[in-house]
């Protein structure tokens, strides 16, 4: 078809083309791999009890905000992707891996939550 498109080609040219055609479908799809499987160091798992953690995961998207503008206030690099539930416990993860002045920032601004008892919250760890 190449030949017939562009009859003053070379066939050298044409052969050219047709190398470059297939070495570019011929490409592997790129593999991802996995580096941990259990709990990461960007985690702060936070335990409390269920009625608190389902408050909290009801209102995740504005949580993790507010937390984001707390740690950027303190010109952290650290920022919360997302939180879920999980057993009685509250994860949160970051984008990277949190100084412990940054745990005190969510620790202090999930216990000072109006519908969240403070009581029941203790206090955040690395896994």
């Amino acid at each position: 078809m190449i030949k017939d498109a562009f009859l003053k080609l070379l066939s050298i040219k044409v052969n050219e083309i047709h190398k470059v055609i297939n070495n570019s479908t011929q490409k592997d799809k790129p593999k991802i791999k996995i580096i941990t499987k259990s709990p990461s160091i960007k985690q702060i798992i936070i335990f409390m009890g269920t009625n608190n953690s389902e408050r909290i995961i009801a209102q995740a998207n504005s949580y993790i905000s507010n937390i984001n503008r707390l740690l950027k206030d303190v010109k952290s690099e650290v920022f919360t992707d997302c939180i879920w539930f999980d057993n009685k416990e509250v994860v949160i993860i970051t984008n990277k891996v949190v100084a412990f002045s940054n745990i005190k920032i969510m620790e202090k601004y999930i216990k000072d939550l109006n519908d969240v008892d403070s009581n029941d919250v203790i206090s955040p760890r690395l896994p």
